[in-house]
């Protein structure tokens, strides 16, 4: 029998450390960076975090690990070669737009794959998660539309009142007039 080694303890604890922060996400974009400069690459750390996300440059072997047996494994095999990893937080919209921002300002800066609601995502499919609308998009429509509905109870209330009070200033007006 085979016995794979363990891995070393900083390796574990980083294995540990990335697979919660996937498990964490809903929102995952895999990134080519290849050329891109230091300064450049804190750039994109700076503007995603900014996005309430993180931007990580990790090992290939150590990400498939930590993906292996979760829900997001689809994305192990986009793990070759140099790859940086946006960790959405909260709003994922936000974090694809900023995202879409920063690789237009930068041409070195491409989506290679992304994770998205149970699915693996291509980059024509997280660009379109850029177009979503924002968490407080849709939770200022929410309490528009929950507001809505005793509003036009009111409205429905008050127009019987409202027809009188209008008849009854129209037979005022008659009666003055003669």
């Amino acid at each position: 029998m085979i016995r794979r080694a363990q891995p070393d303890p900083q390796k574990a604890a980083f294995i540990s450390e990335i697979k919660t922060a996937f498990e964490a996400s809903s929102f995952i974009i895999l990134a080519d960076f290849k050329g891109i400069t230091v300064a450049e690459v804190d750039k994109i750390r700076r503007g995603v975090e900014s996005a309430g996300a993180e931007f990580r440059v990790v090992k290939n072997s150590l990400c498939r690990l930590a993906l292996a047996d979760t829900d997001k494994a689809g994305l192990a095999e986009h793990f070759r070669g140099p790859v940086g990893v946006v960790i959405s937080g909260e709003d994922t919209s936000a974090t694809a737009k900023t995202f879409r921002t920063l690789a237009k300002e930068n041409d070195k800066l491409k989506v290679r794959a992304g994770f998205f609601d149970g699915e693996v995502l291509d980059a024509k499919a997280v660009d379109a998660v850029a177009d979503l609308p924002s968490r407080e998009e849709l939770l200022s429509k929410l309490l528009a539309t929950l507001q809505e509905g005793p509003r036009q109870v009111l409205r429905v209330l008050q127009a019987p009142a409202r027809d009188l009070l209008f008849l009854l200033n129209n037979y005022a007006a008659k009666l003055e007039q003669g």
